[in-house]
C-alpha cells in the first residue's frame, strides 16, 4: 500500500513538474511514458524486495524460539 501511494505521488508530481523540467531539457519530451514506466518498475522491485526479503528470513525462525529470545 505504501509503495503504491509512493508511485502514485512520485507520477503526479513528476506532472506537475513538467513545465519546470521542459524549460531545462532541449530536445527530449519530460513526460516520456517508457522513461516514466521503466523507473516506476524499478522502484517498485526494489520496494518489493525491501519487504520480501526479510519476510521471508523472518519466517524460517522457529515462533518458540524468537519468543525465547524475547
Amino acid at each position: 500500500m505504501l509503495l503504491a501511494a509512493g508511485l502514485a505521488l512520485g507520477l503526479a508530481a513528476s506532472l506537475a513538474t513538467d513545465r519546470l523540467l521542459q524549460s531545462m531539457l532541449f530536445g527530449v519530451s519530460s513526460v516520456n511514458p517508457a522513461v516514466l514506466g521503466l523507473s516506476g518498475l524499478l522502484v517498485a522491485l526494489t520496494g518489493f524486495l525491501a519487504a520480501y526479503l526479510p519476510a521471508r528470513r523472518a519466517t524460517k525462525v522457529d515462533p518458540m524460539v524468537a519468543l525465547r529470545y524475547e
